[in-house]
């Protein structure tokens, strides 16, 4: 088969093209350049480039972003398989970009990684390839994740290896997507992968996974002025000032700039009256929300209220939920324990077992 591999230039997509090369499938490597040019985030490049903002290593959005495509560009060399870059920059910036900066002025707090796998780089990577002539059968990454074909049905499965699986960051896909997409890391454990890019001699075996997804301050992303507001208790108390709610995360504890008797975390962020709200540990539990922007992978939405499971956090192990639909944009999800800093913008993952379900984007925490 004619197999398209998203590189990133990171030791799992690498690996994934090696292993499918040596099932004797005629790969094909294929990077997506987003850092942009012609314009696109000329501000924040001259800023950069000005304070040489401090990085974070192996991020997906930077400058860095030449050293990666260099790093795909050699371990395809290495594996001896066709290589090819297209320019997602202006896609990126108008679906994952503008979506980080309007959701983080709301006082929410987005994953840019959920919009960027979804509409990006399962979407536009594969059909910017095929407008450019190549021919494959299926497209790949390196997402620890597993795709079943149930009886003409594609389930999307969690990876085998707890500590690594990735499903949570994939719930968006549709059944055309999955129908499409290889997902040959499902079955290894993140150290079964660094072994076996350590025996073949792949130049990235040992390089570090990517920490976030921007190398510099999210202030050079949104491109806003100081917006000065107060902090406030749960009773309006003003305990301080802030210079705008999206420099804080609902949980926060630590760079509040106030002080107290006892820790106060931050439990709302409301741009209505530009105050960020804080309280006491207790006043971060909850155990109501309501999602929106429902994506159910069947495509089918559940008939009866579902028992299934949750996560409301990429790292965090599912925990058992009642989902009730609203209607077929926005389900409510009762968790039968309480859940500690909810945040608006984030994603509820549904899952059944080790079957994901679909998902939300957060929208409102019930007290």
């Amino acid at each position: 088969m004619n197999i398209l591999v998203g590189m990133s230039g990171g030791v799992d997509s690498s690996t994934t093209a090696l292993l499918l090369k040596e099932q004797g499938h005629n790969v094909i490597g294929v990077t997506m350049a987003i850092w942009g040019k012609d314009g696109v985030y000329k501000e924040i490049q001259e800023k950069l480039g000005k304070l040489q903002t401090k990085k974070t290593h192996g991020a997906c959005l930077g400058p860095d972003e030449k050293e990666d495509i260099e790093a795909a560009r050699n371990v395809c060399k290495e594996i001896g398989i066709e290589f090819h870059v297209f320019d997602c920059a202006r896609q990126y910036e108008s679906i994952v970009l503008n979506n980080f900066k309007k959701e983080y002025l709301e006082g929410r707090t987005p994953n840019p990684c959920i919009w960027c796998n979804s509409l990006i780089k399962f979407d536009v990577l594969p059909e910017l390839a095929k407008l450019n002539g190549i021919e494959f059968d299926y497209f790949a990454t390196g997402h620890y994740a597993r795709i079943e074909n149930k009886d003409g049905k594609f389930l999307l499965k969690r990876g085998i290896s707890p500590n690594k699986d990735q499903s949570y960051f994939l719930y968006r896909l549709t059944q055309k997507q999955l129908s499409k997409i290889l997902l040959p890391l499902g079955d290894y454990s993140k150290d079964e992968i660094r072994e076996i890019a350590k025996k073949y001699g792949l130049t990235v075996a040992d390089k570090p996974d990517s920490q976030d997804f921007y190398e510099g301050d999210y202030n050079e992303l949104l491109g806003v002025k100081e917006l000065v507001g107060n902090i406030v208790d749960t009773k309006g108390k003003i305990l301080g000032k802030h210079k705008g709610i999206w420099n804080y995360t609902i949980g926060q504890r630590k760079g509040l700039g106030i002080s107290s008797t006892e820790p106060l975390y931050v439990i709302e962020l409301n741009k209505n009256t530009n105050e960020v709200v804080v309280g006491v540990k207790e006043d971060t539990f909850s155990d109501t929300l309501i999602a929106t922007k429902i994506n159910w992978i069947s495509g089918i939405s559940p008939a009866k209220d579902l028992s299934c499971s949750a996560k409301i956090r990429s790292t965090q192990q599912p925990t058992e939920v009642l989902v009730k639909q609203i209607n077929e944009n926005n389900i409510e999800v009762h968790f039968k324990d309480m859940q500690t800093s909810i945040s608006p913008g984030q994603s509820i993952v549904l899952y059944k077992d080790d079957i994901v379900l679909g998902g939300g984007i957060i929208d409102k925490v019930i007290n």
